[in-house]
């Protein structure tokens, strides 16, 4: 009995179905720069609210610069976390996988802005010991968040393009 022929198709078939995983890798990797701003915009928006009502809270209760950073810093992980929490919630996820999603899609994204955000307040003489009302302190703050725009873009642009990050939130949307 010949069984060449089988052989030969099911070595095609192999081999049509590793061209197709490349051609899958291939285009996981390629995102487009427009995919990952948008992904870094919606994790901006989230670390911006909670940074700045966590600086608002700290400097109206005349709290130090180091309670009112860390107060700062645990509200935009509270809010950017919330953001796709609530979105992947709505898609269905029960709340430890709604978890789980939100701790992979935003941590690195949130951790990086939040590093160069505050440095950039930090490095900004002065900023650390303005008020509300000087516009230094929303110069620093403003500035901060666009530079670290600016820096995570292309972290997420690399970690989509992984599956990784906000890749990991595309499944539920």
């Amino acid at each position: 009995m010949d069984h060449s022929a089988h052989h030969t198709s099911a070595a095609h078939d192999h081999a049509a179905h590793q061209e197709h995983a490349d051609h899958a890798g291939h285009q996981m990797g390629a995102v487009a720069w427009g995919a990952a701003a948008k992904a870094t915009l919606h994790c901006l928006t989230g670390c911006a609210i909670g940074e700045i009502l966590g600086m608002v809270i700290g400097t109206a209760l005349l709290w130090g610069n180091v309670q009112t950073m860390v107060l700062a810093i645990t509200l935009a992980f509270v809010f950017g976390y919330s953001f796709t929490l609530f979105a992947v919630r709505r898609a269905g996820l029960d709340w430890k996988s709604a978890i789980k999603v939100a701790l992979a899609a935003d941590t690195v994204s949130i951790a990086v802005m939040e590093f160069v955000d505050n440095a950039i307040i930090a490095l900004t003489l002065g900023a650390m010991d303005a008020h509300l009302s000087d516009a230094l302190f929303w110069a620093a703050l403003l500035g901060g968040f666009a530079v670290a725009f600016v820096i995570t873009t292309p972290v997420n642009k690399w970690m989509i393009g992984r599956g990784k990050g906000h890749a990991v939130v595309h499944a539920y949307h």
